[in-house]
């Protein structure tokens, strides 16, 4: 097992303390680095949630329940495939009979190379309606088995990662329009849910460097990591790479009380990459 668990400057608030989180998507690609679903999981158990991990592969779930448990926090692990409502729903069960409540769910789940996503000129049926049917639908199923949960706690809170593809630069047709459909769709679950105390917001990554995102296009575009890691680098105005504890502290924000009054937003993490037209 690779993964870099420790987070500089890391200081636990507790700020989900007795909290119950379910993040969908917290197991990784194998690779170097840290994932954004795995650094999420342990952001939010490190400040008091006990979080139940979920990866259509359990061996990585289960990694990453490990090192929770290890550093003395609360975890079990799922299996669920994300195109299966019935295991979607099986893992949001797991959850509340576990701990007895569904405070939190992450959905941190999406594929673009990987599920063979294309240029418009390119694309096929049968790819094209893969990669929508992890990213997009994938999270709509989620949030609807949870959200019968929290409208009968009267209480919830769901971040759904998008991407900075759905506003942003992106030459693939797939996964474009299905992570712009979860913006929406995540706009229009505020709305709806806001009378029963649910707040609902998205996060866009830019390009950080996870193992799935730096090794689909090694292995797509046939190039060293360096080449790779230094075109992605000159198009972020920060000036460094983009990681998975950035996406974490935004979904901890967004997932805490400090944004109680935040709901049907969209967070840009990205180190101003929308803003750099090349």
């Amino acid at each position: 097992m690779h993964s870099d668990s420790s987070m500089e400057g890391w200081t636990p608030s507790k700020r989900l303390e007795g909290r119950v989180a379910i993040v969908i998507g917290a197991g990784q690609s194998p690779g170097e680095g840290l994932g954004n679903g795995r650094a999420t999981a342990l952001r939010f158990a490190r400040e008091g949630a006990r979080v139940l991990s979920v990866d259509r592969n359990l061996e990585s779930a289960q990694e990453t329940a490990e090192i929770i448990k290890k550093e003395g926090f609360e975890a079990e692990a799922c299996a669920a495939d994300v195109t299966r409502e019935q295991d979607l729903e099986a893992a949001i069960l797991q959850a509340r009979d576990a701990w007895g409540s569904v405070d939190i769910l992450h959905n941190n789940v999406g594929v673009s190379l990987a599920g063979g996503d294309a240029d418009l000129m390119d694309i096929d049926e049968e790819h094209f309606d893969f990669v929508c049917r992890v990213t997009l639908r994938g999270t709509v199923f989620a949030c609807k088995h949870a959200v019968r949960i929290m409208r009968e706690q009267r209480s919830g809170v769901i971040v759904n990662i998008a991407s900075a593809a759905a506003v942003g630069r992106y030459p693939y047709v797939a996964y474009k329009a299905s992570k712009a459909g979860v913006v929406a769709f995540t706009e229009q679950l505020a709305l709806q849910n806001a009378e029963y105390g649910i707040r609902a917001n998205s996060i866009l990554p830019g390009l950080i460097a996870t193992p799935m995102a730096i090794g689909r296009r090694i292995e797509h575009w046939k190039q060293p990591r360096e080449q790779v890691e230094a075109e992605r680098l000159a198009k972020i105005p920060l000036r460094r790479h983009g990681s998975a504890w950035d996406v974490a502290n935004a979904a901890l924000y967004l997932a805490s009380d400090e944004s109680a009054f935040v709901t049907g937003t969209s967070l840009l993490v990205d180190g101003g990459r929308v803003l750099n037209r090349i």
